[in-house]
């Protein structure tokens, strides 16, 4: 009995902002056959406000499926809409 873990990476591109919706399966084998299979799901947004400062969201965790999509799908244009429309929903 051999058992094995997979990872299997989903992506979704969702709304004007490009945000990408992930689905992360894992799987056990034994012996090649699945007997296992779980799912973890996560958002990523193309920028990350902390404090009062703006930036990239870091990707450099992810799979490199999902950091493919991520980098296809996020302008500058995608950046900066994105930005402005969060800002604008802050209350003073």
């Amino acid at each position: 009995m051999a058992l094995t873990k997979e990872f299997e990476y989903d992506c979704e591109v969702r709304g004007p902002y490009k945000t990408v919706q992930v689905r992360k399966a894992r799987i056990i084998m034994d012996d090649g056959n699945e007997i296992s299979r779980t799912y973890h799901r996560h958002v990523l947004h193309c920028r990350t406000k902390t404090g009062d400062t703006w930036g990239d969201t870091d990707i450099s965790g992810e799979d490199a499926s999902v950091q493919a999509v991520c980098n296809a799908v996020w302008s500058d244009s995608v950046k900066t809409a994105y930005q402005t429309a969060m800002d604008a929903q802050e209350t003073p």
